[in-house]
């Protein structure tokens, strides 16, 4: 059985009622602390923060990790 990481990034995609798109959630100690979402139906993104204080450095550093994993053009 393979180990995750406790500090990790995953790419995952959700495509049910609600939304319709792919982001990546961030991991820290094996909780996810936030969510950057493209949602291809609203055709909006999204941070969806889990934990209260996060540092700027860590923010931005996901987002670049969004930019570069995660197609900027919405799928209709």
């Amino acid at each position: 059985m393979k180990k995750l990481l406790k500090d990790r990034v995953i790419i995952a995609s959700d495509v049910s009622g609600d939304r319709d798109g792919i982001g990546v959630e961030i991991y820290r100690d094996n909780k996810i602390i936030m969510e950057i979402f493209r949602d291809d139906t609203k055709r909006t993104r999204t941070v969806t923060f889990f934990q209260q204080d996060i540092s700027l450095d860590l923010l931005e550093e996901s987002i670049q990790t969004f930019k570069k994993e995660i197609p900027w053009n919405f799928i209709d």
